[in-house]
């Protein structure tokens, strides 16, 4: 037997349909906007993805966070796999019910006070307090590590994000040298960019890597990790160059530039100007 709908449920059921698409549409175009006049492009030997500058600074802060831990590289994979899932990697200061921030944690959880939950290392430690008190997160899926820490409604929309994730793992932990472009405007009177503060910005830096960290690199993957760090906050922080290892970022090169080659450039210690 046909059944047979009313036209209002029928407008309903379309209604609901454009939507569902709209948004699968926006979760598959998640990372792979086309990003002009400013933003940043990550690559690697996995694939390539742009970014927004503030993705990127994201990223940046949780690597930085997972590091400073002495995390894996799959705690950070699963880290940004669910940031995308639930923020689009960007630092929101809304969400279902109470929830915000990268991870859309919620303060009356006991996850932190808004203003903390707004702070990307803050709530980077927070997820990775949490994560690693999951059994075995590094073995098991990781749609199932991920839901152990959040527990939202849908667990299995973390895996979607997997491939992406281990993509910018490898760039922003330092694993793939050079692999985090990013370009901006500096005589853009809508968004002035401010004078270089090479001290501001490690400041942050020791915030987030530990109290102490200064530029002096003990190993290459660390130095590759403050380095790509330093390019994600350039803007922020008004560099307009970063050299380490043989190769130097310069923001006068635009869209088109990236690490070039810079005999002057030291393996011991990342140069911000």
């Amino acid at each position: 037997m046909r059944r047979r709908f009313s036209p209002g449920v029928i407008a309903i059921i379309a209604i609901v349909t454009v939507l569902a698409v709209g948004i699968t549409v926006g979760v598959f175009a998640l990372l792979n906007r086309t990003v002009t006049g400013e933003g940043c492009l990550v690559t690697t030997p996995g694939g390539t993805i742009p970014l927004e500058i503030e993705q990127a600074q994201v990223a940046a802060a949780i690597a930085g966070v997972a590091h400073r831990r002495k995390l894996p590289e799959r705690a950070v994979v699963i880290a940004y796999a669910t940031g995308i899932q639930e923020s689009k990697l960007l630092n929101i200061p809304f969400g279902d019910r109470d929830s915000l921030g990268v991870f859309q944690q919620r303060p009356s959880q006991g996850w932190g006070t808004p203003e903390q939950l707004l702070d990307p290392v803050y709530t980077a430690g927070k997820f990775f307090s949490a994560l690693v008190k999951v059994k075995d997160y590094r073995k098991i899926p990781l749609h199932e590590a991920a839901q152990a820490v959040q527990r939202s409604a849908d667990g299995s929309l973390y895996a979607q994000h997997e491939e992406n994730a281990e993509i910018l793992a490898a760039a922003f932990t330092g694993r793939v040298p050079g692999a985090v472009h990013c370009w901006f405007d500096l005589e853009d009177e809508e968004k002035p960019v401010p004078d270089p503060d090479p001290a501001a910005a490690r400041r942050e830096l020791a915030r987030t890597l530990g109290s102490g960290t200064t530029l002096e690199t003990s190993s290459r993957r660390r130095g590759w990790l403050i380095a790509t760090w330093s390019v994600a906050h350039a803007q922020k922080y008004g560099l307009r160059r970063v050299g380490y290892d043989g190769r130097s970022w310069n923001v006068e090169d635009g869209e088109e530039g990236g690490w070039r080659t810079d005999a002057e450039a030291s393996a011991s210690r990342i140069r911000l100007s």
